[in-house]
């Protein structure tokens, strides 16, 4: 995608561009109303775009129809047909196509056998679960062998086990069909278990026509990246917010010597371990460790050779399960979170006012540009 800018409405995604790789699975994460329903409708053809190409395979797709794309589309609502069987809805594609009915019925049922769905090929879509109608969705849309799969919210309207349990049997589908998945998603879960790449977007309040027309909604794509790079070295503060960085502080850099730098911290001086060929941002820097990467010590462990130590003690433990969150008040003013696994913390005897330290690792570390507003943090965009 080069480039591409639509308008509909009070709705404008502005210059996107990236690229989603042969036999990927791709997720398109965000809040809801950023545009990532508008994006794949366009790569479905759908929508014109204002300006900008759709290129499939080094050809230039941007103005031919839907059905010359070799394109399948599998809308959030899953749009099957109330009045047609499971069965027929599959088959749909294959009739179109005029294949013979002896080769519909056998590829409808080594997709239903595939997908687990042959005891309900029978029944019409209002007598299905969410999940039924997934697979339906999901068994239509591959009957006709797409190049690209696009799922739109695929997993909207199932329960958390459910949602698992799908997550896996899409990746496995993927990966057994080597088709190109792009999946829109908001939910953070969902994506980490699917994903080989990942494009984060968002949306900020503008205008129109230089700022003086109407005002409008403005989506764009902030960074492109695989988890790893989306979750630890994240492009900007909202992209740390949204993949739940948890700590998150303002500070500045005070020196830089090679793939070192120290950074003012509220009062501490923190080192980080840059990668190598990072171009650290000028003026006031924002930093961003997960709370996985915290090591929460109780004061018997601390020693002082360890590197960025802060002490204090713990104000707030919520239950996740199989971890506590455990907040920690340091001695400098800053909060930070940390997760603990429920063994963990039962072998250190944890509690509310406990005095601790917390450890920073310098390679866990990351630094990125201080934006006041998203519009001030929008524009870069990470291969």
């Amino acid at each position: 995608m080069e480039n591409l800018s639509i308008r509909l409405g009070e709705f404008d995604l502005r210059d996107i561009s990236f690229e989603v790789r042969d036999g990927e699975y791709f997720v398109l994460l965000g809040p809801t109303g950023t545009g990532k329903t508008v994006l794949i409708e366009c790569i479905a053809g759908l929508h014109r775009p204002r300006t900008g190409k759709i290129i499939l395979n080094g050809r230039d797709v941007t103005d031919l129809p839907p059905e010359e794309r070799g394109i399948a589309y599998v809308p959030q609502d899953y749009a099957l047909f109330p009045n047609l069987t499971a069965f027929e809805n599959i088959a749909f594609g294959l009739r179109v196509r005029k294949l013979p009915d002896s080769k519909v019925r056998a590829k409808v049922y080594e997709l239903a056998e595939w997908l687990g769905i042959t005891y309900l090929l029978d029944r019409l879509p209002l007598t299905l679960s969410g999940g039924e109608k997934q697979r339906v969705a999901l068994a239509r849309a591959l009957a006709v062998e797409p190049q690209i799969l696009l799922l739109d919210e695929p997993l909207a309207a199932v329960d958390e086990q459910t949602r698992e349990r799908l997550c896996r049997e899409l990746k496995a589908i993927q990966r057994q069909t080597g088709a190109t998945f792009v999946h829109v998603s908001h939910n953070f879960e969902e994506t980490l278990a699917v994903a080989d790449r990942i494009g984060v977007m968002n949306f900020f309040e503008g205008t129109g026509d230089g700022g003086r027309g109407t005002k409008l909604r403005i989506g764009q794509l902030l960074q492109v990246g695989t988890p790893d790079e989306i979750f630890y070295r994240p492009v900007n503060e909202f992209v740390a917010h949204f993949t739940r960085a948890e700590n998150i502080w303002r500070g500045e850099i005070r020196s830089q010597t090679g793939e070192w730098a120290q950074v003012w911290l509220n009062g501490a001086s923190l080192w980080v371990q840059l990668p190598e060929g990072h171009q650290l941002p000028k003026g006031e820097i924002t930093v961003v460790v997960r709370p996985e990467r915290v090591r929460l010590l109780t004061t018997a462990k601390v020693s002082d050779e360890q590197m960025n130590l802060l002490s204090g003690e713990i104000s707030a433990m919520t239950d996740k399960g199989a971890f506590w969150k455990v907040e920690v008040s340091t001695e400098v003013g800053i909060s930070v979170v940390v997760l603990v696994s429920k063994r963990e913390a039962e072998q250190m005897g944890l509690a509310l006012g406990q005095p601790v330290a917390v450890a920073l690792d310098p390679s866990f570390i990351h630094l990125c540009p201080a934006s006041g507003t998203f519009a001030e943090s929008v524009g870069v965009l990470s291969n």
